[in-house]
Parts: structure tokens; C-alpha cells; sequence
């Protein structure tokens, strides 16, 4: 329970952060000029484009991503003009077609079925495999958890409890406060991959599955999937693998020089995979696959209404209607790369993550960068580091002042770089490592260390909290800036007399 003067002080605190919120959001559009009603006449074509040219111009998003100065976000290189003019094309081809109806458009129908089955090939699923598109890697980690506690309640299991990493997407949280199933996060090693030890300890005769990353987000680190998987034989719980983030990388490695333990299928445990074909698959957002050891497991996941009064209605997914176009954009794109493509790249973004750890830790010229340490391993893509001697929320201000956006991460506080080909592209890893070296030398100069900078304080507040709902608000005033229509001195309505 809060005192009134503690409440009154924490409204206004909150208040000042909305407002911050609000001027760093909005920063970029110079007009504020808000579209608030329909127009009573349709506009133009050349009213349109012209407007929506007004609001691209408000950030150079492309530019930036085009530097390699972007962590992760855009995956493939966006001046592909080659793979743009098939999308486009694509796209007038199926832009309205709709997968809920099988029979009007056996096209999208079996361009799904066949996304599904290649990418199940790429994690060496047999025959028997599985699996859906989804909308993306948070949809199809959901489903997955959906059909893993269908699955648990038909045994009689009322309360079921998942096993994530802490390290585990966010996602898994989303499906255990919508489905109702309790969740338990499982502390990792100190070189990042879960604790398998501990795993076992936290099973429990409502277990519904256990899972592992490949890799896992805040550190790039790849999760012993083989331990987890024989956990999941000797106790007889499905195990879910989430590759995400890696999934048109891991595949790949092998042929691109790079080995890994087994992940996949090949695994007799492993009873799920989630796999997003909108990240280094290169494929718009909105393209995700997930995907099952066998048709009982992805029957979990279907959601069926026998008796609805509008006739028996199923979907497979959490969707009723669903973007043909998307399915027909991503099927576009695989056959656009190919595997050898795939590979190719692959090859260049891991040498590039290397390079940027290999700097970090000074494992090449033994000239390390001082005061950081790597979190976890950078096993694929991503590059994680630490600081205990500089502030590293500071670090992290001072590279965006220099245009980098970095991944901010917490529980050790950190920051990461999600390498893409866009990285690979710009050599953009040559100016990382210089921007780093030269921000964390001149934070080492300084009395403070960097503590008194602007995400220091914010991360600081939230890790010295111990009320997390005061937290929960400050992201509400973030995600309410999003949708704000601040300071507009011109209420654009168009003509609506």
C-alpha cells in the first residue's frame, strides 16, 4: 500500500516519463499533423502516395538499416531490388487470397503446405512431420505451448506447468498468462545455456513440456538441446525447441563450416520446433512456421467449434482468415535464395559475429576491449557483453549518439548486437568494434563511469524497484506514446462537412 505523498510523488514521476516518452516518439515528425476522420471523398492516388512519401520521409529507417548500424529488425538486405520486384509482383498476384478458404484458393493452400514441409526438411523432419505458418515467431511459440496444454488437460492435468530458460523468449509468458498454464523459468549456467540439473529438479507430474532455445534472444547462446531432450525421453515430456531467431541459420552451419550439437528432429525428444522465415529466411514480417514430430501433437493445436450455429468451424491456427499473400511471399522467397544462397550467407554473418566477439574478448591480437566481458556464447549470431567497470547502459547511449541501436538487455544488465546481412554488407562489424573501443575508453576516463546517463537512471529505477507494477505503468505511458497524437496545431480531416 502506497501513502498518499508517495502516490502523488510516483503520479508525477510518471507523468514527467510519458511526456519524455511522447517528445522521443514523436521526434521525427515535425508536422504533428493527425488524420482523425475519414475523408467524406476518397483521395486521389496522387494524394496518397504523396502523403505516405511525407511520413516515410519523417525517419530514415532504410538509410540506417542500409549502415549495418541496425542490431537484428531488418534481416535482409532491403536493396535487393531483384527480390523486391518478385515480392511485387507476387503481390499482385495473390494479395487477396485467404487460406481459410481451402477451395477458393488452392494456391496459398498448397504453397503452406509446401513452405511447411521444406522448412521440416531443413530440421530433418521426416514424413511424418507436421506443422503451420504463422504470423510469427510469437504466434507459433504460442500454439505450440496451446497444444502442450490441450494435450496435458485430456490427460487430467487441471493446473499444467511449462519449463522455459530464463533466458527464453518472452513469448513463452504471453501463452502461460492467456492459456492459463503456470510457468516456472529455469536459471542458466554461467555460460549461458540452461541449467539441465536444475531443469530436472523443477519437474513435476503437471510438467507439459520443457523447453530450449536455438538460440536463445538476450544472448545468442545455443541451450544443450540433447540434455534436454533425453529429459524429456526418460520423463515422458514433449520438449519444444525454439530457433526463432536462428532457424534460417542453424540449419545451414554444417555446409558453411560451422558445427553444432544436435537441435533438431534427428533428436528423439524434441516434439516441437518454432522457426521464423521472416527473419534471416529473409521473408516480409508476419512469416513464421511452427512445427510438430507427428499429426497428434499439431491436432493439439487446432482449434475446432462442432456445434457453432455457423456451421462446424476449425482454423489451425489462432487466426479465422489469414494473409494468403503473406504464405505466397514467403514461398517466393525460399525458392528465390535456395539452399546454397542460405548457406552462403550464413557463412558471412557467423564469420562477422565472430570477428565482433573475437574483438570483445581479444581473442586475435590479445587487445581486448577494456572493462567488458561476452554474456553467454556467441554461438550464432548474436554478440552479448557486460561491464563491471563502466556503466553499460551508458555504453549503450553513447553508440546511439554515434547511430548504432543496440538490443538493451537486462538480469545482468547488457547489450547485444543481433548481426545481419546488412552488417555483412556495410563491414559495418570494423566500425562497431572502433565506436565500442573508443565509447568504453573515454567512459573509463570519466569520474562517474557513465552512471549518470539517461538509460542508466531508467534501468537503475527498475532494478531497484521492488513495486514491479510501477514498472508495469512505465511501459503502458511507452506503448500509450506509440498510439498518442501529440501538440497536432492542424487537425487533419479532410473534407468531412
Amino acid at each position: 500500500m502506497q501513502l498518499p505523498s508517495v502516490k502523488k510523488t510516483v503520479a508525477e514521476n510518471l507523468a514527467e516519463v510519458n511526456q519524455k516518452f511522447i517528445d522521443k516518439i514523436h521526434c521525427q515528425d515535425k508536422k504533428r499533423i493527425f488524420i482523425k476522420r475519414l475523408p467524406r471523398s476518397g483521395l486521389n492516388d496522387a494524394e496518397i502516395l504523396a502523403k505516405a512519401g511525407d511520413y516515410l520521409s519523417m525517419g530514415n529507417g532504410q538509410s540506417e538499416v542500409l549502415s549495418g548500424f541496425v542490431s537484428g529488425t531488418v534481416y535482409n538486405d532491403i536493396d535487393d531490388e531483384n527480390l523486391k520486384s518478385l515480392q511485387v509482383e507476387i503481390y499482385k498476384m495473390f494479395c487477396y487470397s485467404n487460406p481459410l478458404h481451402p477451395m477458393i484458393f488452392p494456391d496459398c493452400r498448397k504453397m503452406e503446405a509446401e513452405v511447411v514441409r521444406m522448412v521440416a526438411d531443413l530440421f530433418n523432419g521426416d514424413a511424418d512431420v507436421r506443422g503451420t505458418m504463422t504470423t510469427g515467431g510469437t504466434e507459433s511459440i504460442m500454439l505450440a505451448m496451446l497444444a502442450y496444454r490441450n494435450r496435458a488437460n485430456s490427460k487430467g492435468i487441471e493446473e499444467p506447468l511449462m519449463l522455459v530458460p530464463i533466458t527464453a523468449h518472452a513469448a513463452f509468458d504471453k501463452a502461460a498468462v492467456l492459456f492459463g498454464i503456470r510457468i516456472r523459468h529455469i536459471p542458466v549456467t554461467s555460460d549461458g545455456r540452461v541449467d539441465v540439473k536444475k531443469m530436472e529438479r523443477a519437474i513435476t507430474s503437471d510438467t507439459c513440456v520443457l523447453v530450449a532455445s536455438a538460440p536463445n534472444f538476450p544472448t545468442g547462446t545455443m541451450d544443450d538441446v540433447i540434455s534436454v531432450s533425453q529429459l524429456g525421453m526418460k520423463y515422458d515430456i514433449p520438449v519444444h525447441v525454439d530457433s526463432c531467431l536462428g532457424g534460417f541459420l542453424i540449419p545451414f552451419m554444417k555446409d558453411a563450416g560451422y558445427t553444432l550439437p544436435t537441435f533438431d528432429f534427428r533428436l528423439p525428444g524434441v516434439t516441437s520446433i518454432s522457426c521464423d522465415t521472416h527473419k534471416y529466411g529473409c521473408a516480409p514480417k508476419g512469416s513464421s512456421v511452427v512445427m510438430y514430430r507427428n499429426a497428434d501433437y499439431v491436432h493439439d493445436q487446432y482449434i475446432r467449434v462442432p456445434d457453432w450455429t455457423g456451421g462446424v468451424y476449425a482454423t489451425p491456427t489462432l487466426l479465422g482468415s489469414r494473409a494468403g499473400l503473406t504464405i505466397a511471399l514467403t514461398w517466393s522467397t525460399l525458392l528465390h535464395f535456395g539452399y546454397a544462397n542460405y548457406v552462403s550467407r550464413t557463412k558471412q554473418i557467423i564469420e562477422c559475429t565472430k570477428r565482433i566477439a573475437n574483438a570483445i574478448r581479444g581473442g586475435d591480437d590479445n587487445n581486448p576491449i577494456p572493462g567488458l566481458r561476452l554474456l553467454g556464447s556467441p554461438d550464432v549470431s548474436v554478440v552479448a557483453f557486460e561491464s563491471d567497470i563502466v556503466n553499460i547502459y551508458a555504453i549503450g547511449d553513447q553508440m546511439s549518439e554515434r547511430g548504432w541501436h543496440l538490443n538493451l538487455i537486462q538480469n545482468p544488465p547488457g547489450l547485444h548486437i543481433c548481426v545481419t546481412y546488412n552488417t555483412v554488407k556495410a563491414n559495418a562489424d570494423v566500425t562497431f568494434i572502433r565506436d565500442l573501443r573508443e565509447v568504453v575508453n573515454k567512459l573509463l576516463g570519466e569520474p562517474n563511469k557513465g552512471n549518470d546517463s539517461e538509460m542508466a537512471a531508467i534501468y537503475g529505477l527498475a532494478a531497484s524497484v521492488p513495486d514491479k507494477s510501477i514498472i508495469n505503468e512505465v511501459v503502458n505511458a511507452y506503448l500509450d506514446a506509440c498510439y498518442a497524437m501529440p501538440n497536432a496545431s492542424i487537425q487533419e480531416h479532410f473534407n468531412v462537412s
